[in-house]
């Protein structure tokens, strides 16, 4: 997990467009950080990411607990608005991946309404699979050089599909951003300002996705893993 502010996220995002890094960004919660605990290689394809932001809250937690708290609550969503803004002037090329069919072409539209001038040069479904990347990538190449792409295919499927294609295609930047093209699209609702304020996203999306429940019950185990490690952490510290 990366200490960055929105700032320094963005900042760092333009400084590896301008050097044609190859570079993904991961978006942490502890439901990733679950998974990861359980899966060698998605552990491998987390850490060999350029940046990973500080996008669940009970990361920020769990740092707070440990006594390196984290100074910023940095969300996927609100990055990617950012980063369109900032993307106008220097006319970054943008390609939107994943969702369901028609999803991304929606989100493409969307943004081009909230941020005039951006250049949104492709939007594609795909494949999540490796079986899906030849058609992808000839969908992206079709599309010309692309600056930033944002890949919406959850949470491993996404991380895996950057890992394997971001320097096959020469793409500066790559962004796992699992439901944000729903939200740009309008096809998931996200929650209202006071529930963001209040740490409470996470529920809102339980309250109109139920079918999450099964993923969100990674939330206690980690909150209970994590509340371990402190106690341990405190132990030995005063051993």
């Amino acid at each position: 997990m990366d200490d960055v502010t929105y700032d320094e996220a963005l900042d760092w995002i333009e400084r590896a467009i301008a050097a044609r890094s190859h570079c993904a960004v991961v978006t942490p919660n502890p439901e990733i950080v679950m998974r990861a605990r359980g899966d060698p290689e998605f552990r491998a394809v987390l850490r060999r990411a350029c940046l990973a932001i500080p996008d669940g809250v009970g990361l920020l937690l769990a740092a707070r607990l440990f006594g390196t708290p984290l100074r910023e609550h940095v969300r996927g969503t609100d990055l990617v608005h950012r980063l369109a803004a900032r993307s106008v002037a220097p006319g970054y090329r943008w390609f939107l991946l994943g969702a369901a069919e028609g999803v991304a072409e929606e989100a493409a539209r969307a943004l081009r309404g909230a941020y005039p001038g951006l250049n949104v040069v492709g939007a594609f479904a795909g494949d999540a699979r490796p079986e899906g990347d030849a058609e992808t990538r000839a969908a992206i190449c079709a599309a010309g050089p692309v600056d930033v792409i944002l890949v919406a295919y959850g949470a491993g499927a996404q991380e895996r599909w950057l890992d394997r294609n971001l320097a096959v295609l020469d793409i500066a930047v790559g962004l796992g951003i699992g439901g944000v093209l729903n939200f740009l699209a309008g096809r998931s609702p996200r929650a209202p300002l006071w529930m963001r304020r209040l740490e409470l996203e996470w529920l809102h999306r339980l309250l109109t996705e139920p079918w999450r429940w099964r993923r969100q019950l990674a939330l206690p185990r980690f909150a209970a893993l994590a509340l371990l490690h402190a106690i341990a952490r405190a132990a030995a510290r005063r051993a």
